[in-house]
């Protein structure tokens, strides 16, 4: 396949936020080292790891400038030395650096292929928001039939996905979200929809649940969200997996989880799982691709955004202001 020198892309000029992102025109294509493959994207996902990166916030993250986005699908143009079993015309998502972008490059490893009769832009999730989801309430949550799990942010890609593959494993789900998006999370199967910014969330949750508290938390978002998730969870046994932090960092000190909250309280970074764990995720993908087959997990359907208005997308999702997964469309 033919494959320009330069490309259009969006370059993080700061680490004063997603607001300093600029379209260039004159990025160069990467070229695919052994081990990996060049795609042609069409289809970029948007995630709060990018919102995080553009503030400086993500650890070990890039410095401006830098090309930013991490999560794309798109169609394989060239492979690199050592490259077995992915051919060029095949379509894949996967992770590398650099995904806002008309070409990217991902090691061949990791990319997985876009299930047959989905659209590239419809399997955004199946390599970040759907295995953490899985990961949390699986492998790292024990999540059990008739336990009860509380999910925050569960209008969110992740969110969506976890409130589904719950439901499925036989869960009484507690979900929280703004207002605006509740008969979303309620289509989805939640029992319980709450609002993610009152300031009574841990009440109503233990109200709901007779005062004993929920099984598993599922807590993305950080801030009082996280000291409300240690307040609900069940005494010794509840589970408190932290994902993400959008509102801010909380602290818990060993004191509080020997007086106040005796509970367990785990940590789930997808890119540390990977690379820490690959039999751990192996069995997650599995999972995730019976769940797939046996359509508990369907094709996505994103909020689409074009290349060049992926600042707005990405102050958009800052905001809070949108539901489910966003995609950039080079």
């Amino acid at each position: 396949m033919s494959v320009p020198a330069t490309m259009r892309a969006l370059q993080q000029t700061s680490l004063s936020g997603p607001q300093d992102l600029r379209l260039i025109t004159d990025a160069s294509v990467p070229s695919p080292g052994p081990g990996e493959v060049l795609i042609r994207v069409t289809a970029a996902g948007v995630n709060f790891a990018d919102i995080s990166q553009a503030h400086g916030t993500f650890r070990d993250g890039p410095q401006p400038p830098y090309l930013a986005g991490f999560e794309a699908a798109g169609e394989i143009t060239a492979v690199g030395e050592a490259v077995t079993g992915l051919e060029p015309g095949a379509h894949v998502i996967g992770v590398g650096h650099g995904a806002f972008a008309e070409y990217m490059v991902l090691p061949a490893a990791a990319a997985v292929p876009v299930p047959e009769g989905w659209a590239d832009e419809q399997a955004l999730g199946m390599v970040v928001s759907w295995p953490t989801a899985l990961a949390a309430l699986k492998p790292l949550g024990g999540i059990a039939e008739g336990q009860t799990v509380l999910i925050h942010a569960a209008a969110g890609g992740t969110g969506q996905a976890a409130v589904k593959m719950a439901k499925h494993y036989g869960a009484r789900v507690i979900a929280t979200a703004s207002p605006g998006k509740h008969e979303t999370v309620r289509a989805l199967g939640a029992d319980h929809v709450l609002d993610s910014r009152g300031p009574d969330l841990a009440a109503q949750v233990l109200e709901l649940t007779g005062g004993d508290g929920v099984d598993l938390v599922l807590e993305s978002v950080g801030g009082a969200a996280f000291d409300a998730s240690l307040a609900v969870a069940k005494r010794v046994t509840g589970r408190v997996v932290v994902t993400g932090l959008p509102a801010g960092e909380a602290e818990v000190t060993n004191w509080d989880l020997v007086y106040q909250h005796q509970v367990h309280v785990i940590g789930l970074n997808i890119g540390v799982l990977i690379r820490s764990t690959p039999q751990i995720f192996g069995e997650v993908m599995g999972e995730l691709f019976a769940l797939i087959a046996t359509g508990v997990l369907t094709p996505g359907h994103p909020t689409v955004y074009d290349l060049a208005d992926g600042p707005k997308a990405l102050a958009e999702l800052e905001a809070r202001a949108t539901v489910g997964k966003l995609a950039l469309l080079p």
